[in-house]
């Protein structure tokens, strides 16, 4: 069993697996100055994203000038929810595509946002092949951009999701997955990346507040749920400690956490998004709370970050078997009704770099 533990996780058959890369260009003064207004920039310079994506056979693109967030998500269907700050795309990536321009036609963009994602099937296993297609889709892109030396940053989005109860509701299959860096992996596939390249991962469960967990936590008739939410968050902290897991963050504000390496980007808040910044060089326990006693939330964020320790040697399936054992033994001591509640874990792997000139 300690072996399993060491070289594999196990995960439930149906895991659904995503992932997207998004392309950020900075927009500046000059870019700006080749076009008469900036419907015409963006119209212009998407009519050319999209044409350019078709030829590396990328058949799942959004361009972004509002310097909305884009948030992925899987779904039999495809939607997509703009929000004040947020872009939040729900699809299967065995069935759909699209081409679309998300714009504000009399509003400068910070940035000019591209989002690529994956489609077909076997997504993890063809990850490295879809960062070379961006790859040559963006080298083909960059020459045609009217203004020359542009700032690129490149992000690569991946997740794992699947429910943590899916056993106990009768889906006893499961495949073992010997979990790897994501530039372990592309190493593996002659996908190479620049040397200094951000790396980040962690975990994220998003836990509802029942009728049930309130009327267990909380005292009939009361606007003070600072019970509720200290019994989660000790219990939490507790579950986190008895498996050595020291990058730890609960959220319960009604926003949506995003986190970060906080070595290297800002981490302040928006309205819609808070930002958790965490540094996986960093041993001691980093532990952030947003939450507020007088406010009750429908759902309670918990995020668990990986160190750089956790990414070496295949460490990632030990990590994530320590993070399950963490949230069994949370949702233990709350007596969830494992055969009837949905725990979504979703694993999150990040790297991000400034495209070499």
């Amino acid at each position: 069993m300690a072996l399993r533990h060491q070289q594999k996780v196990y995960l439930p058959k149906d895991v659904r697996s995503n992932q997207y890369i998004t392309a950020e260009i900075i927009v500046t003064d000059e870019l700006l100055a080749h076009y008469p207004d900036y419907k015409t920039c963006y119209h212009t310079l998407s009519r050319t994203i999209f044409s350019l994506a078709e030829q590396e056979e990328l058949y799942n693109i959004h361009v972004i000038t509002n310097d909305k967030l884009p948030v992925v998500r899987f779904h039999t269907e495809a939607y997509c929810f703009p929000t004040a700050e947020q872009i939040i795309f729900f699809y299967n990536p065995e069935y759909h595509e699209a081409q679309t321009l998300h714009s504000q036609d009399d509003y400068r963009a910070r940035k000019i946002r591209i989002v690529l994602l994956a489609t077909g099937e076997e997504i993890r296993s063809n990850s490295a092949n879809f960062h070379i297609k961006v790859q040559s889709f963006l080298a083909k892109l960059a020459p045609q951009l009217p203004e020359k030396d542009l700032r690129i940053k490149i992000r690569d989005h991946q997740h794992l999701s699947y429910d943590l109860f899916a056993k106990s509701k009768g889906n006893k299959e499961s495949y073992g997955y010997k979990l790897r860096s994501i530039s372990d992996r592309y190493r593996a596939r002659q996908c190479p990346l620049p040397e200094g390249h951000g790396s980040l991962c962690y975990v994220t469960v998003k836990l509802p507040l029942s009728r049930k967990l309130k009327q267990a936590l909380l005292p009939t008739h009361t606007d003070d749920f600072t019970p509720l939410y200290k019994k989660l968050e000790d219990t939490f902290i507790q579950a986190a400690a008895g498996n050595k897991l020291n990058r730890i963050a609960m959220v319960a504000n009604g926003l949506t956490p995003l986190v970060r390496n906080s070595k290297f980007d800002q981490v302040d808040g928006t309205d819609e998004v808070q930002m958790l910044g965490f540094d996986p060089n960093i041993e001691e326990q980093q532990y952030i709370r947003h939450w507020d006693g007088k406010r009750l939330v429908e759902t309670v964020n918990f995020t668990i970050a990986a160190g750089v320790n956790d990414s070496k040697d295949g460490g990632l399936s030990r990590y994530l078997n320590r993070v399950e054992d963490a949230l069994k033994s949370l949702t233990s001591e709350l007596a969830l009704d494992r055969s009837r509640e949905e725990l979504i874990v979703r694993f999150h792997q990040h790297i991000s770099y400034q495209k070499p000139a």
